[in-house]
């Protein structure tokens, strides 16, 4: 179930989970135990900003530059939701 998400997080990699990408494939990969994640769409520039330092507001807001008119603030925090669910995020 998809938890709201709190203003305050400041999401980042789980320490088990490593964020590459694959010259041969030509892919952005989340590199986990036992398991490789390709990564589709923007989902790669998303993970990127997940530091530990920016808020969840600060990663939609940057990426809202980015990408005028896309709808960054609405799909951004399910994304964030639906990653941290699967234990990537913490």
């Amino acid at each position: 179930m998809n938890e709201p998400i709190a203003a305050e997080w400041r999401p980042a990699l789980a320490r088990s989970v490593v964020l590459r990408h694959d010259r041969v494939r030509g892919a952005d990969l989340l590199v986990l135990p036992e398991r490789v994640v390709v990564l589709s769409g923007r989902a790669v520039e998303v993970l990127r900003l997940c530091d530990g330092h920016r808020r969840v507001g600060e990663i939609v807001d940057e990426l809202a530059a980015r990408f005028p008119g896309a709808p960054v603030a609405d799909e951004v925090p399910r994304f964030l939701g639906r990653v941290r669910e699967e234990g990537w995020l913490r």
